[in-house]
């Protein structure tokens, strides 16, 4: 079998959906009795040109109200962070941050789908 390397493996994450990300990250889990979701890491960008620095500068999903429609905000909060149930009601109660740190094209997909969920989002 060749030997599978660290960057396959993150180019492989580049190309999942967050959903295949928490599917991965359960079945690691699950295989190895470790929680990969405990250390946050986030994929550098690539050396070179700094004209697109400010779009591509990492970004906080933020949770501003959960609307009226608080279950599916409550379900999107599972799946995009893989908190507990009791953790993810807290936050679509209080707001707060959902993700920290992520790039601009998945800050504004989470965006997208927690608007299209009846949510206000602010990305900082």
């Amino acid at each position: 079998m060749a030997k599978f390397t660290k960057e396959t493996f993150i180019e492989g994450l580049k190309e999942m959906t967050i959903l295949e990300v928490k599917e991965l990250v359960d079945a690691m889990k699950e295989e190895f009795g470790v929680d990969p979701s405990a250390v946050a890491v986030a994929a550098a960008p690539a050396a070179g040109d700094n004209a697109g620095a400010a779009a591509d500068a990492p970004k906080t999903v933020v949770l501003k109200d959960a609307g009226a429609t608080k279950i599916a905000v409550i379900k999107l909060i599972k799946e995009a962070t893989g908190l507990g149930l009791v953790e993810a009601k807290a936050l679509a109660d209080n707001g707060g941050n959902i993700k920290e740190n992520v790039s601009a094209e998945e800050a504004e997909k989470l965006k997208a789908d927690f608007e299209a969920a009846g949510a206000t989002i602010e990305l900082a």
